[in-house]
């Protein structure tokens, strides 16, 4: 089936063909509704041009039979579309030292393609991180870890002078959150360092909504980490729209599976700002 062609891009910022480094659009799967081949099967073939990724959610897979999902990853393959395991990587450590070794193996014999480590719910020291990066790109695959902006207090480094490899007790572990964008980028940059292919941010208090959107805090972030290793949560298509009209379509957006068509529609140059204007002509390709 071929794409219908009711948009184009300027020639400076044209769409570029997947497997794309920039303007990727990643989708949330469809776990909260009836999760059903046929879903996932009229959402590739209608607009399987501009889905670059599908994320499972919600440790939705882990519900699946095997079966039912390695059908899931082949189809999403046939349409050049990479599958993320989403954040259930917390829960295999729990199973012991070679929990996450096993789980990674795991992945990559299902044919997952990039495997998401949550930073929060991990609750894991940094260097344990960076070895769980090392070890999923050792394994094929590719590595995304997962950043929030609030960190446990007892996680941020307390300031002061020592002399290097001074013992440093570790601090009791606390229920106060801080905000810390200079941490969530100084750890980012180490997992890059690392390999990570990518670096999620969370949409919790940063960009869940577009009326109290942290300009502030998106800004410093592309600003550091360079704006094709960033990927944005956005919760609706307001927040969409946001960072489309603050950063052009190059921005990476990982959002709802029933918000591809209007994304797709806000990239494109041609069908103007409001993502009102295109909805309702829109959705009688699903």
């Amino acid at each position: 089936m071929s794409a219908y062609n009711w948009k184009s891009f300027e020639e400076n910022e044209d769409r570029p063909t997947k497997p794309r480094r920039y303007g990727v659009t990643e989708m949330r799967s469809p776990h909260y509704n009836l999760f059903t081949r046929n879903v996932l099967q009229d959402i590739f073939e209608s607009m399987g041009e501009y889905v670059d990724g599908l994320k499972f959610c919600g440790g939705s897979h882990s519900l699946m039979p095997k079966t039912s999902i390695k059908e899931v990853i082949d189809m999403a393959h046939q349409h050049n579309v990479y599958v993320s395991t989403g954040d259930w990587a917390e829960h295999m450590i729990r199973k012991g030292p070679s929990g996450f070794k096993d789980y990674v193996e795991e992945c990559k014999e299902m044919g997952f393609d990039t495997i998401e480590l949550n930073v929060g719910s991990l609750g894991i020291p940094e260097e344990i991180l960076l070895r769980f990066v090392r070890l999923v790109k050792s394994g094929g695959m590719k590595a995304k870890p997962h950043f929030e902006v609030k960190f446990n207090k007892s996680d941020v480094p307390s300031g002061g002078d020592r002399a290097y490899g001074a013992y440093i007790p570790p601090a009791p572990r606390s229920f106060e959150l801080v905000e810390d964008v200079d941490l969530l980028i100084r750890r980012a940059e180490r997992c890059l360092e690392a390999g990570a292919d990518m670096i999620m941010i969370d949409a919790d208090d940063v960009c869940k909504h577009a009326d109290n959107m942290r300009a502030d805090i998106v800004a410093k972030i592309i600003g550091r980490l360079g704006i094709e290793k960033t990927m944005f949560e956005a919760s609706n298509q307001r927040t969409s729209e946001w960072f489309i009209k603050q950063y052009g379509p190059k921005v990476n957006l990982f959002i709802d599976h029933s918000d591809v068509v209007d994304v797709e529609c806000l990239r494109g140059r041609n069908l103007g700002r409001n993502h009102a204007s295109v909805l309702g002509s829109s959705y009688f390709m699903f």
